[in-house]
């Protein structure tokens, strides 16, 4: 892809994933953002992808960031929910207590931290592969979704079952949203959602994304 080409988008959009650690934030992204899948040791601080995607006849550069799940770094992650259009909770069906712990933690810091009163929320119950382990059933993260006003899909980053449809229904649900729209606008400040440095180390990698 060429210089020119990866500037001309139409939309840029910030997601945050959140969830307790383990439960395979940052396998998810790997997989949605370059096809493959690993086994990763825990996120650090926050970690940082860009995709570039077409949906919706509109050309889109989708900032993710996954965030930490332990709570030694939470008041690291706090500031990266600033300006986040979209915002993927993420759950381990085969561990119960990731589950519990979206209402008892997660869902609080999207109140106390969220800037964006019309941000779409996400849902996902990840680890589907692992049924004869499932400890959360479908209807239970349905409910949640439901009550909290959430978008609710289950996938597996291991086999990518509904990986590219749990990061598209999310987007689909923002481009849908003209408040949300008008704030991912390439004319207006374009380099905003940039100007938030993931927390790396000081060896800068040059041309990236």
């Amino acid at each position: 892809m060429d210089a020119s080409s990866v500037s001309e988008f139409d939309y840029l959009f910030k997601l945050l994933m959140i969830g307790d650690s383990g439960v395979g934030k940052s396998s998810l992204l790997l997989s949605f953002t370059s096809d493959t899948f690993e086994e990763l040791s825990p996120t650090i601080g926050v970690d940082f992808k860009v995709k570039h995607v077409t949906l919706g006849g509109k050309k889109l550069k989708l900032a993710i960031w996954d965030t930490a799940g332990q709570e030694r770094f939470r008041t690291l992650t706090s500031s990266y929910y600033r300006g986040a259009q979209g915002i993927i909770m993420v759950y381990d069906v085969t561990r119960r207590e990731t589950f519990t712990n979206l209402s008892d933690i997660w869902a609080k810091e999207i109140d106390l931290y969220s800037t964006n009163q019309d941000c779409i929320k996400m849902l996902v119950g990840n680890k589907v592969d692992k049924e004869s382990e499932r400890v959360v059933t479908k209807k239970e993260g349905i409910d949640f979704a439901r009550e909290y006003g959430c978008l609710f899909i289950e996938c597996s980053a291991k086999t990518r079952v509904n990986v590219e449809q749990c990061f598209e229904e999310l987007v689909l649900k923002i481009l849908d949203t003209p408040s949300l729209t008008s704030e991912g606008s390439t004319t207006v400040k374009r380099n905003n959602i940039f100007s938030q440095k993931p927390p790396v180390s000081d060896d800068s990698t040059n041309g990236c994304c």
